[in-house]
């Protein structure tokens, strides 16, 4: 017995790693995206739109994806947790805590993802963005 417990903390050591690493590559990902539009944000900029203009642009697309994401990955989710009750016994596989939770953290970390990144790009001068393409 002492043995599955050891082996549960260590799945789920591995678990918040994973999750981790998820929200470090959703960072990487929407700062990469954001930086490949620098020219079309800069000439939003340049023909007249705010910087609050700019962020409500970068946010509502990040929020498609979070939504489409969460959609995927709790369906996902919710599969492989009734293929798990099935398969290993008096284990609940369905534990809306960790997902609720797991969402929770993926959600700010691609709303942070996307905002540092878009206040970094909103605050640059067009004319330097366009003088550098």
């Amino acid at each position: 017995m002492r043995l599955g417990i050891m082996a549960a903390r260590g799945i789920s050591i591995l678990g918040l790693l994973a999750l981790a690493l998820a929200a470090a590559g959703l960072y990487a990902v929407m700062s990469f995206v954001v930086q490949l539009r620098a020219r079309e944000i800069g000439i939003r900029i340049a023909l007249g739109a705010d910087r609050g203009n700019v962020l409500r642009m970068v946010l509502g697309e990040a929020g498609v994806l979070i939504l489409t994401g969460a959609a995927i990955g709790l369906f996902g989710a919710f599969v492989v947790a009734k293929l798990e009750e099935s398969e290993f016994h008096g284990i609940a596989g369905l534990d809306l805590f960790t997902f609720a939770l797991s969402t929770a953290v993926l959600t700010g970390a691609m709303l942070l993802a996307s905002a540092l990144p878009a206040l970094r790009a909103s605050r640059v001068d067009p004319v330097t963005v366009l003088r550098n393409e």
